[in-house]
């Protein structure tokens, strides 16, 4: 695959990523806020059947970075690799299983003290997610200008 079609799939995905986990973050508060208990049970299951796809979209992220980028692990290459397992890391030991638990216990009626715990938590890590994912894609662009400045 040529360098061209791989840097349009980077970018795509780290779009679709960062697109995904902003709009779980504001269904999720906005259903909080302003929802019954059955429509916010209706967007955890939302949520959950669409989790598959940000996991794609954030492999295929780092893959085609892997691809791209083969030999630079220096400077902000290295930030923006660390960034990105930051953000896998947080979304396998916390946002998959708070994805799951909440989709869950909201099926189920349960809206105790331990399920808006487990809400906090998963909005705290969604956002160091967004975070994590929007630097990088402002890290990215950032390179690309630079890289054609240099032409």
């Amino acid at each position: 695959m040529n360098t061209k079609i791989l840097k349009n799939i980077h970018k795509i995905t780290a779009i679709l990523a960062f697109l995904i986990i902003a709009s779980f973050l504001t269904s999720t508060i906005i259903a909080d806020i302003f929802a019954t208990p059955e429509q916010i049970a209706q967007v955890k299951g939302t949520i959950l059947l669409f989790i598959p796809v940000l996991i794609l979209a954030m492999m295929a992220t780092g893959k085609t970075a892997k691809k791209l980028y083969p030999g630079a692990m220096t400077g902000i290459f290295k930030v923006k690799q660390r960034r990105l397992k930051v953000a896998a890391i947080n979304g396998t030991l916390i946002l998959l299983p708070a994805a799951i638990v909440l989709a869950n216990w909201s099926a189920l009626g349960q809206f105790d003290e331990l399920y808006w715990t487990v809400q906090i938590l998963e909005i705290i890590a969604g956002t160091t997610n967004l975070t994590m994912i929007g630097l990088n894609i402002r890290d990215g662009i950032r390179l690309g200008r630079n890289a054609k400045k240099a032409r």
